[in-house]
């Protein structure tokens, strides 16, 4: 059997026409029709009232922390359990992450480590500029208690929704729900353009403002005139004309994530070694990889076994605090002994869940995890 990889870029079959449209106007880069439509289909698949396509969904995040006016030596309060392209903006910008433990439901930042950490904060008169939340693996935290403690301190918050477009809280799209939210396209989440974002904002205003600095900060004036740093960040005609293909499948793609995820959860539900991702109360999860807990085996093991019987799997984030980089940097647990950060990475491993596997595919990884786990 072939190598069943964790998560594959999956093409509609739609791309090549808005890609040919681009050549035959001669409108490759930097902007274009497919951008403009791009954006326009974002905002009305979000409901978002302004929609900027990106570079990148890191790029997304520097550009809402920009408008922040994030400087060196303020502070930004961050989810430990991620991946780092949520916390290099701010270093880019001079910042100091301070780090928040998960809660063990959502695996989304703990509203509790959270309100610990605003009050310290508050006590010192060193509130953070800005609470960057992740929403993991297509699941929500807990937007109604992140947002209670960030308005009463005053506090914006962006959502990284970069694993989670198509997600919702309470009928509401993750991002955009804070000041800010961004998406990723990259080759590995659930639509692509080969490489890119968006930045997000029911702020029109401040979208606008993004889009003039996302393009080297150039006046509007019959000759280059530049008064503020700018950054090149806008997505190109020839990508964005991918990611209006592959946003005409997306709840295609949401329903084959859950699908893959039922079919894992129905083999291994009475499977004490095996604990899925639950979805939320009141949330809906597009499963961008379907992730799981082990008890009594390590999930370095299984992912060896798997690789041997020609199956990628992964394991969870390792928490930002754990890491060489922030070795001096505060954290918040939720707990007075111990992190659920920590027992996350110890204990996670993410599935394949690529829209392109096969119901053989599924069964087969499924007969091999059964084999290894007994």
């Amino acid at each position: 059997m072939n190598q069943i990889p964790l998560a594959v870029p999956h093409m509609s079959g739609n791309e090549q026409k808005y890609i040919q449209q681009a050549f035959d106007t001669n409108w490759i880069a930097p902007l274009g029709p497919n951008v403009d439509q791009f954006e326009a289909n974002l905002a009305t698949y979000t409901g978002a009232n302004g929609v900027l396509a990106t570079s990148s969904g890191t790029a997304a995040i520097h550009l809402a922390l920009t408008l922040l006016n994030l400087q060196r030596g303020d502070t930004v309060f961050c989810s430990t359990f991620t991946f780092i392209a949520s916390i290099n903006p701010a270093l880019y910008l001079g910042a100091t992450p301070v780090f928040i433990d998960s809660e063990s439901d959502t695996w989304g930042m703990s509203p509790v480590a959270l309100a610990k950490a605003l009050e310290d904060a508050a006590a010192k008169n060193k509130l953070p500029k800005a609470i960057i939340i992740v929403h993991l693996y297509g699941q929500s935290c807990k937007m109604d208690e992140i947002m209670e403690l960030a308005n009463r301190y005053d506090i914006p918050v962006i959502e990284d929704a970069a694993e989670s477009l198509g997600s919702t809280y309470k009928g509401r799209k993750l991002g955009t729900i804070g000041t800010f939210g961004i998406y990723s396209f990259n080759g590995n989440k659930i639509i692509t353009t080969s490489g890119g974002g968006a930045l997000v904002s029911n702020d029109a205003k401040q979208i606008e403002k993004a889009r003039y600095l996302a393009a080297q900060a150039k006046e509007d004036a019959p000759y280059y005139s530049h008064s503020e740093v700018g950054f090149n960040y806008r997505l190109s005609n020839v990508l964005a004309g991918i990611g209006i293909a592959q946003l005409e499948v997306l709840d295609e793609r949401i329903a084959k994530k859950r699908e893959i995820f039922e079919a894992y959860k129905a083999t291994f539900e009475n499977n004490a070694t095996l604990t899925f991702l639950p979805e939320w109360q009141e949330t809906f999860n597009n499963r961008w990889l379907s992730t799981v807990l082990l008890e009594g085996i390590a999930p370095e093991k299984v992912m060896e076994q798997l690789a041997k019987k020609g199956i990628e799997s992964r394991l969870l984030w390792k928490p930002m605090h754990t890491q060489e980089l922030f070795q001096d940097a505060a954290y918040y647990s939720e707990k007075i002994e111990g992190s659920n950060a920590d027992m996350l990475f110890q204990k996670g491993l993410c599935l394949p869940s690529g829209t392109q596997l096969t119901t053989n595919q599924i069964d087969y990884i499924c007969e091999m995890l059964r084999e290894i786990i007994a």
